[in-house]
């Protein structure tokens, strides 16, 4: 692969060293599991959790005489995936072996794609931020290609004290890698092209994305160089399986790679672990090249060839993707490029949004989802498909607001009491007393006595009109915050004189 370098230095990237800036280059190869009830070669099940070895074939098993035959679902899934990275998909491709010796690979060798694969180059933007004023940068980052391949099966090393196990439930199970062009220059942005690939594939139902599942998983290379200097050795840190882990990972590794060069030493191109518990990556072994694996095309399985009309069906039934839907929002709802890119960054999010919002003011919506909503569901640990408020009844609170029947003190009052208890919001308005007082002779009232019982304040206010706040304050409080407060607003300011 060339590697052409697309950026220019940016000086708010580069790390400080004894010697001077330093800049570094990222590029990821981001493993997605295939959405797919059975493998790439096989039947067996793809289901998570099973028993060891309850879901593998005699083909997964490499039984002699066993030969694989393509999952067209698998296939599917890939060009659906191209066409949300806006690749290109390449009409015929070929499976070839990657040769190499590991205790859960059966076969010996791996099925995947070399120098031709089923998806050529494509991009995906990238929103990195927001920084202090709240502002968020948006960077293109290159999709090198994508390529389909079967997984390993999984070495377990603390299931007996002289002993490993294997497990070969995953081995065949179907999955994409995407490779990216060595675009990205810091941990943040490498975050956020692995957060918004997961949103993309989600969106798509191509992949769950469940990096604690190992259904996401990402290999990592990392390099460093003056600024607008030749690219430098590279390391590749394997499998990490969250955005978390990345970013530490990157910021790490290459702090690691400074000190070495800056030391006068020289950086050996390896492949390295990241180990969580120590915040470190740590050598594993030195990196192979292409030829290292003897790859060539898999003597039984034929190319895989496909015609145009073959991906426009699949691109006709394409959801909206994330970027569309933010721009779609910000356009027809008036948000802004924070609400929205917050409400799209994960489809039940938008999907729950949307269904709040049609037929109501979009920005009070968003408004509701975003703090209430998603800020109730972070502190209680829950996933949305879990939430205990649906989207009628959160639209139900809004719809009272609006109505001017509740204000909006008492629409916080009345979401806590839907989601500890559930009901309708309507029924609960009602039964519980909590309508807003409109009457304008009982507000009177009570700005009355709230006037005669602090002349003090009266003065105050006449002197500083911005005091106005401290007896409408005062007035929601005596009325349990169910007086309207624009009502006790404009009787406050008529009584104490203030325009």
């Amino acid at each position: 692969m060339t590697l052409i370098d697309t950026r220019t230095p940016d000086a708010k990237r580069l790390i400080s060293g004894a010697t001077g800036d330093w800049e570094i280059i990222i590029g990821l190869e981001v493993h997605a599991q295939v959405t797919s009830e059975a493998k790439l070669f096989s039947g067996a099940s793809t289901t998570f959790g099973a028993a060891p070895n309850a879901n593998v074939s005699l083909v997964d098993a490499a039984m002699p005489g066993m030969l694989p035959v393509i999952n067209e679902e698998c296939v599917k899934q890939a060009i659906r995936t191209g066409l949300g990275l806006k690749a290109e998909i390449n009409h015929k491709s070929v499976f070839d072996r990657k040769n190499y010796f590991y205790p859960d690979l059966p076969q010996g060798y791996q099925i995947s794609q070399f120098k031709q694969p089923i998806v050529g180059e494509g991009k995906v933007t990238v929103s990195v931020g927001p920084d202090r004023q709240g502002e968020f940068e948006d960077i293109e980052v290159g999709i090198e290609r994508l390529h389909l391949e079967q997984d390993a099966g999984k070495s377990m090393h603390d299931q007996h004290p002289t002993m490993s196990y294997v497990d070969l439930n995953r081995s065949g199970v179907a999955l994409m890698e995407i490779v990216s062009k060595p675009d990205m220059r810091s941990a943040d942005e490498a975050k956020a092209y692995v957060t918004k690939l997961r949103t993309i594939v989600r969106y798509l139902g191509t992949c769950d994305g469940n990096m604690d599942e190992g259904s996401l998983r990402a290999d990592v290379n990392v390099s460093v160089r003056k600024p607008g200097g030749e690219f430098g050795t590279r390391c590749e840190i394997k499998n990490v399986n969250s955005i978390r882990f990345i970013g530490q990972a990157i910021d790490f590794e290459a702090r690691r790679q400074i000190a070495i060069l800056e030391d006068g030493g020289k950086i050996d191109q390896e492949t390295r672990l990241f180990d969580p518990n120590r915040g470190e990556t740590r050598s594993m072994r030195s990196k192979e090249e292409a030829h290292d694996y003897r790859y060539f095309p898999d003597p039984d399985l034929l190319p895989l060839e496909f015609d145009q009309a073959y991906v426009d069906a699949l691109a006709k039934d394409l959801p909206e993707l994330p970027d569309d839907k933010k721009a779609r929002l910000i356009a027809s709802l008036g948000l802004s490029t924070y609400d929205a890119s917050i409400l799209v960054s994960e489809k039940a999010i938008a999907d729950y949004f949307e269904k709040v919002a049609t037929g109501r003011d979009g920005k009070l919506a968003a408004n509701w989802v975003i703090n209430d909503f998603l800020g109730a569901l972070n502190k209680a640990g829950k996933d949305i498909e879990n939430a205990p408020v649906s989207p009628d009844q959160l639209g139900a609170v809004i719809d009272l607001i609006k109505e001017g029947t509740i204000s909006g003190k008492i629409a916080k009052d009345l979401f806590e009491i839907v989601w500890n208890e559930g009901g309708d919001p309507r029924q609960l308005v009602e039964s519980r007393g909590m309508k807003q007082v409109t009457d304008t002779g009982a507000i009177e009232k009570a700005v009355d006595e709230v006037i005669a019982a602090n002349p003090d304040k009266v003065e105050q206010a006449r002197a500083k009109p911005t005091m106005a706040g401290w007896f409408v304050g005062q007035v929601m409080k005596a009325t349990g915050g169910k007086a309207n407060p624009q009502a006790v607003n404009d009787l406050v300011k008529a009584k104490l004189g203030i325009d």
